[in-house]
C-alpha cells in the first residue's frame, strides 16, 4: 500500500500547488478533481485485486507483482499529466491572475521537469514496496497456486472478459451519476463549463504528450480505390471472350481502410478482389467429409452445359459436348487448363496470371503517365508501390471466393510456409471491414477506437505481439460500449479497459473470435447461417497448448506496459 499512499499524496500535493501560485481554484474545482483521482486509483486498485486472484501457474504472484508497479506506474503518469493540465488552464483562462502574469515559459518547463523526477521517484518506492508485497504473498499464497483447474480456463475467461465488458458500463454509469450530482450543485456557468472542459480534454492531452503519427489514410484509400476500379473494368474488357476468372470491385480491408495503422509512412493498403466463375464455369467450396466447410479449403472447378446458349446463337461452344480438338482450334481454353491444378483453382497460377494483366492494363490507365508501378515478389498475393515525388503507397491484393452471398470469403492471403497452392483460406477481413465502418457511421467524430488501435499497436511492433489479438480485444469492446461513450473524453478509461481485457484473456488464456459465435454482431453485416450460432474459436488456444509460448505473451504484455510508460514520459 505504500504506492497508494504515494500516489494519493503526489496528486493531493499537485492539486493544492497551483493555489500558492493564485490561479483561484475554488473548493468546488479541487472536490471534484480530488473524486475524479480517487475514483482512478479505486479502478486500478480493483484490476490488481483481480490480479492476484488469478495466479498464473507456479510463476503468477510474480507477474501480479510486475503488472501491478506498471499498472500503478502508467495510472500515475496519467493524473499527474491531467492534473499539471488543468492547473495551467485555468491560470491561462484567468486575465486577473497574478500568477499567470508572472508565469513564463521557461517556469512550466521547469515544472514539467521537476513532475518527471518526482514520477521517476514513485516509480523507484512503487518497485520497492511491490518487491516487499511480492515476498509477502509469496509465502501467503504459495499453497494455493496449482488452485485452478485448466478444464475451467475457458469459463473463467468468459467470466473475466464479460465482467470487464460490465465495469466499462457500470463505471460510465458511475460518472454519469457523479456527473449528474454535480450538475445539481453547480450555480455559477462558467463552473459547469470547466467541468465538463475538464473530462474532455484528457484526450487532447494524451495525443499531445504521445505525438502520435498524423495520418491521411484516407487520400491513400482514394487514390488506391481508384486505380482498382479501372483495372477490374480493363479486365472487364479484356477478358471478354476468354475463360479466366472475372474480378469484382475490390473491397478495401485492413488496418487503413479501418481507419488506423500502425506505421505513419509506410502504411499497407490491402484491398480484396472477388472472383467470379467465367461463362461454363462454377467454384464449388470442398466441405470436409462432416458436411462442414472447413476454415482451410478447396475450390473446385466445375464445367457447365452450354448448350442452350449455343442455340440461343451466342458465340461460345459447350465444353461438355465438344470435342476438345474442336475447342482447341475454335475457343480459348478453359478454366481447369490456365488457372487450375487439378480441377482446383490454384492461387499461385491465378496471383501469376494478375501480375502478367497488371503490366499490360497499367500501361492503358491514365495513372502511368504521373506514377510509377513497381512489382513486388508475392506467391499468394499481389503486391506493388504507387511513387511521384514525395508520395508513395504500397498495395497488397488478395484474391476471395465469397461464400454464398454473405461477407465471408475464403481468400489467397499469405499464410504459414508450405500450405498447398491449391488452398485457400476462410477470411473475415470484408466482415470486420464493414464493422468498423458500421461504427464509424454512428461513433462521435472523435472516436477512440482508431487512436488507441495506433497507439498500442504501435508499441506492440518493437514487441512481437499479434496486432490481431489486440483488434479483436478493441472490436469486443466496440460491440459492448455504447456509442455515446466512445468519444475523446473517454480515451482514458476505453485504453485501461483494452489494456484490462488483453490481460484477463492472457490470463485465462482464452480469447473469443470477434466474428464467429458472436450472436451480437451487426445483422446488416450478412453471415453464413450458422456463424452466429456457432461456437467462437479460442484465439489463444496456442498459449494453453504450450507454456513457453504463454510465458512469452506474459513478458510481451509487460513489456507494452513499459513502452507505453516509456511514450508517456519521454514523449515518444
Amino acid at each position: 500500500m505504500l504506492a497508494t499512499t504515494f500516489l494519493l499524496l503526489l496528486v493531493q500535493g499537485l492539486i493544492q500547488y497551483p493555489q500558492q501560485a493564485g490561479d483561484g481554484l475554488d473548493e468546488a474545482t479541487l472536490e471534484r478533481m480530488q473524486q475524479r483521482a480517487e475514483y482512478l486509483n479505486q479502478q486500478m486498485t480493483h484490476l490488481m485485486q483481480e490480479l492476484e486472484q488469478n495466479n498464473l501457474g507456479h510463476s503468477g504472484v510474480a507477474w501480479g507483482a510486475l503488472l501491478m508497479w506498471q499498472f500503478w506506474a502508467v495510472t500515475g503518469i496519467l493524473i499527474l499529466l491531467l492534473v499539471l493540465w488543468f492547473a495551467c488552464h485555468k491560470i491561462r483562462r484567468d486575465p486577473g491572475n497574478s500568477g499567470y502574469k508572472e508565469k513564463s515559459s521557461s517556469n512550466l518547463a521547469e515544472e514539467e521537469e521537476e513532475g518527471h523526477k518526482a514520477i521517476a521517484k514513485k516509480e523507484i518506492e512503487s518497485d520497492d514496496a511491490n518487491v516487499e508485497e511480492d515476498n509477502k504473498d509469496g509465502n501467503e499464497d504459495g499453497s494455493n497456486v496449482d488452485a485452478k483447474a485448466e478444464s475451467n480456463a475457458g469459463n473463467e475467461a468468459k467470466e473475466g472478459c464479460d465482467d470487464a465488458k460490465e465495469e466499462v458500463n457500470n463505471d460510465e454509469k458511475g460518472e454519469e451519476v457523479s456527473a449528474a450530482g454535480n450538475e445539481e450543485d453547480k450555480h455559477d456557468a462558467n463552473e459547469e463549463d470547466d467541468g465538463h472542459h475538464v473530462k474532455r480534454s484528457l484526450g487532447s492531452l494524451l495525443e499531445e504528450r504521445i505525438q502520435l503519427p498524423v495520418l491521411d489514410l484516407d487520400r491513400g484509400c482514394s487514390i488506391v480505390t481508384d486505380l482498382m476500379d479501372k483495372l477490374t473494368h480493363i479486365f472487364g474488357q479484356g477478358l471478354f471472350n476468354s475463360f479466366y476468372p472475372v474480378p469484382q470491385q475490390a473491397i478495401g480491408v485492413g488496418s487503413a481502410f479501418e481507419g488506423w495503422s500502425p506505421r505513419a509512412q509506410d502504411a499497407v493498403y490491402c484491398v480484396l478482389v472477388p472472383l467470379s466463375p467465367p461463362p461454363g464455369h462454377a467454384f464449388h467450396l470442398e466441405l470436409d467429409t462432416a458436411g462442414v466447410l472447413p476454415r482451410k479449403c478447396c475450390v473446385r472447378v466445375e464445367l457447365l452445359c452450354t448448350c442452350t446458349k449455343e442455340q440461343l446463337g451466342e458465340d461460345m461452344l459447350c465444353f461438355l459436348h465438344h470435342s476438345e480438338e474442336e475447342l482447341r482450334r475454335k475457343q480459348d481454353p478453359s478454366l481447369l487448363h490456365t488457372v487450375c491444378t487439378d480441377s482446383y483453382l490454384d492461387v499461385e497460377k491465378t496471383v501469376h496470371w494478375f501480375y502478367r494483366f497488371v503490366r499490360v492494363a497499367w500501361l492503358l490507365l491514365p495513372q502511368s503517365h504521373h506514377w510509377r508501378l513497381t512489382l513486388q515478389p508475392s506467391s499468394r498475393s499481389c503486391k506493388f508501390q504507387l511513387s511521384k515525388d514525395q508520395e508513395s503507397f504500397m498495395v497488397e491484393v488478395i484474391f476471395g471466393v465469397r461464400q454464398g452471398d454473405s461477407d465471408i470469403f475464403v481468400g489467397s492471403q499469405p499464410t504459414e510456409a508450405g500450405i498447398s497452392s491449391t488452398t485457400w483460406l476462410e477470411t473475415y477481413a470484408v466482415a470486420e471491414a464493414k464493422f468498423f465502418r458500421h461504427i464509424s457511421r454512428q461513433a462521435p467524430h472523435d472516436s477512440w477506437h482508431c487512436k488507441c488501435l495506433q497507439l498500442l499497436s504501435r508499441i506492440l511492433m518493437g514487441v512481437g505481439f499479434s496486432s490481431y489479438a489486440l483488434k479483436t480485444v478493441v472490436m469486443h469492446l466496440l460491440n459492448t460500449v455504447p456509442v455515446t461513450q466512445q468519444g475523446r473524453r473517454d480515451f482514458l478509461q476505453r485504453l485501461v479497459n483494452t489494456l484490462k481485457y488483453l490481460r484477463c484473456s492472457l490470463e485465462t488464456k482464452q480469447l473469443n473470435h470477434f466474428v464467429i459465435g458472436n450472436e451480437r454482431f451487426p445483422t446488416e453485416i450478412s453471415l453464413p447461417s450458422d456463424f452466429r450460432a456457432a461456437e467462437a474459436p479460442n484465439l489463444f488456444q496456442h498459449l494453453a497448448s504450450n507454456p513457453d509460448a504463454h510465458m512469452k505473451a506474459m513478458q510481451e504484455y509487460v513489456q507494452l506496459l513499459h513502452q507505453l510508460k516509456q511514450m508517456l514520459i519521454h514523449n515518444r
